[in-house]
């Protein structure tokens, strides 16, 4: 059961960890796109990358605080759903065979 468990934590913290790099990657790739734009000083890009920049400098404090707790929240959600399945392992059984049934009607009408 014990390694059921860590697996499970596991899992959910490498989707937790994959979410929070794929947005790291699309700030860097969006401060790269300002940095190419700075030779352009007047007009309306000037203000439009002003403004990107200091949204992405919120985004990243933003990010940095949040994501401790992501991925705290997602190892209580795994442990949830993990003692849910081992306290009732036919209701579990009976839950996934529901929706395993419904999604096959699904995918037959198509």
């Amino acid at each position: 059961m014990t390694a059921k468990k860590s697996t499970i934590h596991e899992e959910a913290q490498i989707n937790s960890e994959n979410l929070i790099g794929d947005f790291k990657a699309l700030m860097a790739d969006a401060e790269d796109l300002i940095k190419a734009t700075a030779s352009n000083e007047e007009g309306p890009l000037s203000a439009i990358r002003s403004k990107a920049l200091d949204t992405l400098n919120n985004a990243k404090e933003s990010l940095s605080s949040v994501e401790g707790t992501l991925t705290e929240k997602a190892k209580v959600v795994a442990e949830g759903a993990d003692e849910f399945v081992h306290r009732n392992p036919w209701e579990a059984v009976g839950v996934a065979a529901g929706l395993g049934l419904l999604i096959g009607l699904f995918i037959r009408r198509r």
